[in-house]
């Protein structure tokens, strides 16, 4: 019997399933990782190994210890920095160097490289100290956002209108930090998209694009629907863009992600990850393209040959959606109206009736993926998401 490659996925949770599913169709072994071994993606794994895959020093001695073969990151940015820190101690294949992962992946690094480069971002300072992050308003304009440098899904990001706000948000932001560092970001209106594409020395030869929609946390996206509505006009700047930053990086063969603002004709770059996103995101990706992009993304990261990467465009109209609730309390029921239980083409249920809501800005009950017919329709329905599904707490 061929032995048969150890892969190392970096958590297990319902956003993990994709990658697991995918690397065990590939061959692998697949083992997980991760601090709660009660999450539902470590039942898809061939084997569970508990350690925190923010922790890159534990995990390094876990890969040491099972003598794995390759690594892959999870849906957070710190599985990737610390998948590649790993790599990189243990010659492993499939990702970026530990440095230049740091540079895209920790918010004030990643403002300083734009700038220095000419990237359209919006512009923001970095800061390690308290008392400079609070006098350096003095020559800035409200209103502003105020960031954790090294966290996701909106955790301890503030929308500061006045000097009054200012010291709660600077000591949130700080207070999330692991690294103890935050962003002071002008504020930009516009709407908010996603770009991802894969990448083939240095050229993008794939891209996937989507609207993204938040419910009551204005910093945490619950929603999608693809394509963008502006796809046709921002996709050449941000294939340059992309190509633009592989090349002054060296980046290595894969996924490349780009969350942009859209606002009056220009488009900025938000945030940028070399990772997969959450939240089923790949289903969609199949759905719009044939693509099993959970499979190509597990193929980069563990150091694979891409150089096959089919010729496929993103087609139709689809998405995805988290359940939330409006308050915590106890799911009494989950209500699907009858005008988008046709859309319905896959579900996945996180948690039933009568589990708890501890964290209604946070915490999903389901995943839900929907088809449209028609670019009308998916802004329709997008747009009433959370009176079309909503979630009944007592």
């Amino acid at each position: 019997m061929i032995k048969k490659k150890k892969l190392l996925i970096l958590n297990g949770s319902h956003s993990e399933i994709p990658l697991i599913k995918s690397a065990k169709s590939l061959g692998f072994y697949v083992i997980t990782t991760g601090n709660n071994p009660k999450l539902i993606g470590h039942k898809y794994s061939d084997e569970y190994c508990f350690a925190d895959y923010s922790d890159k020093d534990a995990v390094l001695k876990i890969a040491k210890k099972l003598n794995i073969d390759a690594v892959c990151s999870c849906s957070n940015d710190f599985g990737i920095i610390t998948a590649s820190y790993v790599s990189e101690k243990i010659d492993l294949p499939g990702h970026d160097s530990y440095e230049t992962t740091k540079i895209l992946h920790q918010k004030d690094l990643f403002k300083k490289f734009s700038i220095e480069n000419d990237i359209l971002t919006p512009y923001a300072e970095g800061f390690g100290d308290i008392v400079k992050a609070l006098s350096s308003v003095k020559r800035r304009t409200f209103p502003f956002i105020v960031k954790p440098i090294d966290m996701s899904g909106g955790k301890g990001v503030s929308l500061v209108g006045s000097d009054r706000e200012l010291p709660e948000a600077v000591k949130t932001a700080f207070s999330l930090s692991h690294s103890k560092r935050i962003v002071i970001e002008d504020f930009t209106k516009g709407t908010q998209h996603s770009f991802s594409t894969f990448i083939l020395k240095g050229r993008v030869v794939f891209y996937f694009s989507d609207n993204e929609f938040s419910y009551l946390n204005p910093y945490f996206v619950s929603t999608s629907a693809a394509p963008s509505i502006n796809i046709d006009e921002v996709a050449d700047t941000l294939i340059q863009s992309v190509e633009k930053i592989a090349k002054l990086l060296s980046l290595k063969d894969g996924i490349f992600h780009i969350q942009y603002l859209y606002s009056n004709k220009k488009t900025y770059i938000l945030e940028i990850t070399r990772r997969c996103s959450g939240d089923l995101y790949p289903y969609p990706v199949d759905y719009s393209t044939g693509l099993d992009w959970a499979c190509w993304i597990v193929k980069a990261e563990t150091g694979m040959d891409c150089s096959n990467f089919p010729e496929v465009s993103q087609k139709g109209y689809c998405g995805r959606h988290c359940i939330m609730g409006s308050r915590n309390g106890t799911i009494k029921n989950i209500i699907f109206d009858e005008q988008i239980e046709g859309n319905i083409y896959d579900r996945l249920v996180l948690l039933q009736k009568s589990d708890r809501i501890n964290n209604y800005l946070t915490d999903k009950a389901e995943v839900v993926l929907l088809k449209y017919d028609s670019m009308n329709e998916m802004l329709d329905k997008t747009e009433r998401i959370n009176k079309l599904i909503y979630m009944d707490v007592e």
